[in-house]
């Protein structure tokens, strides 16, 4: 009896004699005959697995990159390459990135072959299912290794296109990597076929025509160029598909309260979740509280590491419209994105009581760095105190506790009076809580892929790109005025567009594995000029060859063929 092998992209390496054994979440084709709609289940749900450790790695290629974290030290997880920029092609981390997609990949497109379209509405569903996770798999993948869109696309590397298990494996010669422009197109024509055969309704956890529409939407928004040079035929097409996800109606935005509380819903019970990679909690060991994406930003109820906090970047901009003040006793969120932070105060092991401090970011030759310095209050008179230095505060804003120092070096530098934060190292712990609390399941967590709140932003940088400004605007505050009551924007112009909407895209998506790739797909440098281990006045271009990662050299020396590695300078 043939075999049709779900498999793994790496088994095309193994031996005859293992060519006979089904892996987990696989069927023989007699199997697959015998009872169609319970084999097709099982196959998908085998697919579907595969997201749960690719999107680990795909978190933090996506966000470690960027400039919304900050990470307490120097580390040996091969992750910090991500953060440190010191790109290698022996990573593991990388290594389960690709692995787990071309897993992905292999086991979507095996379905697809095997299953005849046509026999009735449900199969017809798990086929668009197969297609959607497949065109979403080449996507995320091309952005990772593949250069920025508007960078020629033509000529520009993106990933190999392998549409399953090839009939013959042993004689096996597998193509090189495709195009930029090749890689998008083969996602493009997997997810608009997704669109058309998913005609059921479902749950954010599984493909649905509207996650097609809204992965569209944001392959078409990379495809648009950058707002000097828009690509307008990509940037209509982003807004088309766009509209079909608001106009279906199937999606809301949170409340202002309850989008606060975002990360502590099921994605089941989400109205905004258009499409997450379900976790629960009977699956979630204790090591995954520790090692996954939350436990490295936070720890709660004594799980996790907590060692990465939000960068003062990320803090200065919730800041800008008005401060939030995350002290108990004063708890008031300006910008409703602010609950997604706890600062660790630290409190009298006897008394309970905080210490207050005037926080500040003060140079120290090359380096920026954090002061808490002591406060006493006479009357309206405030100082600081740091050692033998004792300074007098200047108002900036009292009514806010946004003061001014007249530091010893010389400069002034602005900050605001809190609770002493306890450090690690020499970093206040500003705990990140988004990917974390689900149900309140301490790091338990289903990454979000789509949620409505980015297909309006999505909508606002293609109208801007189409010179449509109104509507833009419109979308853009849609969004901002969610987060910040009656902070919404006065006008959107060429002048301010890019700066204004790419703000709002890392206010909103934070900690969802969007920043730095829309940095560079915009042609805009990465700056991170604040506290941390990183190198804190290296500004990277988006023409910097470490804009993307290289090819894992496991998957090169394993791959039955040319595998090109992406350039090293």
């Amino acid at each position: 009896m043939k075999k049709i092998i779900i498999a793994l992209f790496a088994t095309v390496a193994l031996s005859a004699c293992e060519i006979d054994r089904l892996p987990h979440g696989s069927m023989d084709s007699d199997s697959i005959v015998e009872d169609p709609d319970a084999s097709q289940r099982s196959l998908l749900n085998g697919m579907y697995a595969q997201l749960k450790a690719w999107s680990d790695p795909m978190h933090r290629m996506g966000e470690y990159a960027g400039d919304n974290m900050m990470i307490r030290g120097s580390s040996t997880d091969a992750f910090y390459e991500f953060i440190s920029y010191a790109r290698t092609p022996n990573n593991g981390r990388l290594n389960q990135f690709w692995n787990s997609g071309y897993k992905a990949i292999a086991q979507s497109s095996n379905i697809i072959k095997m299953i005849a379209e046509g026999e009735n509405e449900e199969i017809d569903n798990n086929l668009g299912e197969a297609y959607y996770v497949r065109g979403m798999m080449y996507f995320y993948l091309t952005r990772a290794f593949g250069r920025p869109y508007y960078q020629n696309p033509e000529s520009n590397l993106g990933v190999p296109i392998v549409n399953g298990t090839p009939d013959d494996v042993i004689n096996l010669e597998l193509p090189d990597r495709a195009t930029v422009a090749e890689s998008y197109q083969q996602a493009i024509d997997d997810l608009k076929k997704a669109e058309e055969l998913l005609t059921l309704e479902n749950e954010p956890i599984y493909a649905t025509k509207e996650a097609a529409q809204a992965m569209l939407s944001r392959i078409y928004l990379y495809m648009s160029g950058t707002y000097e040079s828009p690509n307008t035929e990509y940037a209509q097409l982003a807004v088309e598909y766009s509209n079909k996800v608001i106009n279906s109606g199937k999606f809301s935005l949170l409340p202002r309260e309850q989008f606060m509380e975002y990360n502590t819903f099921v994605p089941e019970d989400n109205a905004e979740t258009i499409f997450a990679v379900k976790r629960v909690a009977s699956e979630f060991s204790g090591f995954d509280h520790y090692y996954g994406v939350g436990g490295m930003y936070a720890n709660i109820g004594g799980m996790g590491w907590g060692e990465m906090y939000a960068s003062a970047e990320y803090i200065s901009l919730l800041n800008e419209t008005g401060r939030n003040d995350w002290r108990p006793g004063s708890y008031n969120m300006v910008d409703a994105r602010a609950a997604f932070i706890k600062p660790t105060y630290s409190q009298d092991s006897e008394t309970g009581e905080y210490t207050e401090v005037f926080r500040f970011i003060k140079k120290d030759g090359d380096k920026l760095n954090y002061v808490q310095a002591d406060i006493s209050r006479n009357g309206n008179t405030i100082t600081a105190s740091e050692g033998d230095e004792t300074y007098t505060l200047s108002a900036v804003d009292a009514s806010q506790e946004i003061y001014s120092i007249q530091y010893k070096d010389g400069k002034t530098y602005t900050g605001v009076i809190d609770n002493y934060i306890s450090l690690n190292r020499a970093y206040p712990q500003f705990y990140i809580t988004k990917a974390s609390l689900e149900g309140e399941e301490s790091h338990l967590h289903s990454p979000v892929i789509s949620r409505l709140g980015e297909i309006y932003l999505n909508r606002a940088e293609a109208y801007a790109k189409l010179g449509n400004y109104s509507a833009a605007l419109e979308d853009l505050n849609t969004i901002r005025e969610r987060s910040i009551v009656d902070g919404g924007y006065d006008n959107l112009d060429a002048t301010n567009a890019s700066a204004l909407i790419d703000k709002e895209r890392q206010l909103e998506l934070a900690y969802q594995a969007e920043r730095s790739y829309d940095v560079f797909r915009n042609g805009k440098e990465l700056t991170r000029e604040y506290p941390g281990p990183h190198k804190q006045f290296e500004n990277i271009p988006a023409t910097d060859f470490r804009v993307v990662y290289y090819i894992p050299q496991d998957a090169i020396n394993s791959y039955p063929g040319t595998l090109t590695q992406n350039p090293t300078q």
